[in-house]
């Protein structure tokens, strides 16, 4: 992993140790891979609510409030229970186009034992914008939240 990316992870420890509850840790998340992530347009989280994902935390422009289940690249991912890295998101079949600025996109689901309790997204206005070395780091960023905090007090498990 990039020492850039270790660095980001050292943050985002910082910032649950610092923070008890899930909402403004997700919120600063964001923030902190919209600023150090260079090529994005867009981070945020999906949550599962009412079996569908509603809008979380995010940086970027107005986004899609509502994904049904399987729908997208974060529906998708969510369904499929596994990290999605698309080159050119207008090659990936039912693909949602809130900001049509986006190229590529990487989608992680945020996963807790046996649940699904939404997804970590990220689009770019390039293609083929996104690496193995970006998924290792928000699939790390998504395991130290699952691991630290109860999202399940908002989500519909």
């Amino acid at each position: 992993m990039s020492l850039q990316n270790e660095q980001i992870i050292n943050d985002v420890e910082i910032l649950i140790r610092a923070e008890p509850h899930w909402l403004p840790v997700l919120a600063n998340i964001a923030s902190l891979l919209f600023a150090r992530m260079p090529d994005i347009n867009w981070a945020g989280f999906y949550l599962l609510k009412s079996n569908e994902l509603i809008l979380g935390p995010f940086q970027g422009q107005i986004a899609c409030v509502r994904i049904g289940i399987g729908k997208g690249v974060c529906g998708t991912a969510f369904l499929e229970r596994r990290s999605l890295v698309v080159p050119d998101v207008h090659q990936f079949p039912g693909h949602i186009a809130c900001d049509p600025r986006s190229r590529s996109e990487i989608v992680v689901p945020l996963i807790k034992g046996e649940r699904t309790l939404g997804v970590l997204d990220i689009d770019s206005a390039s293609y083929s914008r996104f690496t193995e070395d970006d998924q290792k780091l928000l699939e790390t960023i998504a395991s130290l939240i699952t691991a630290n905090y109860r999202l399940e007090d908002f989500v519909d498990c």
